[in-house]
């Protein structure tokens, strides 16, 4: 399945994903970095597609990825966004992460937090922006945590 076949796929596997659930709704696709991003519009079921802690928005993601993966498709990462609730989830990260590298900043003492792999990246990116403060991950799976450090001098 080529990039194209792949991205029309993954849109239509989604849209009837969805049907299942009584939404009908016309999922927007594009292809940006080898990764295949669906945006699902508002609807009266946002909460049961998001589900607690984006449970159900992950399964779906999930699930299309491996149904990509086992039909050969030439792209198989998945990113699907229901209501802009990924994207608004990484501005109030990166809005949280800019309070814990300053707290770093002002006390010298590092910050550890729990977060999934998708908010961990945000953090990484945001300290980017900071030349005196450093991130790494720590553990494995669930137990994967952030750390927030000063640069050593």
């Amino acid at each position: 399945m080529t990039q194209d076949e792949s991205v029309a796929f993954a849109k239509k596997y989604l849209e009837d994903l969805l049907a299942f659930f009584e939404v009908n709704v016309e999922v927007e696709a594009t292809l940006s970095d080898d990764i295949i991003e669906l945006r699902v519009p508002s609807t009266d079921n946002n909460s049961i597609l998001i589900g607690r802690s984006a449970e159900t928005l992950r399964a779906l993601q999930y699930t299309l990825s491996t149904t990509l993966r086992n039909r050969d498709a030439e792209v198989i990462r998945v990113n699907v966004d229901i209501a802009d609730y990924k994207k608004q989830r990484a501005l109030k990260i990166a809005d949280q992460a800019r309070g814990w590298i300053e707290e770093v900043r002002k006390t010298g003492d590092s910050h550890v937090v729990s977060l999934n792999a998708a908010d961990r990246r945000v953090v990484h990116q945001v300290a980017t922006e900071f030349d005196d403060v450093q991130t790494f991950s720590e553990g494995e799976g669930r137990d994967r945590k952030i750390i927030i450090a000063q640069k050593s001098s």
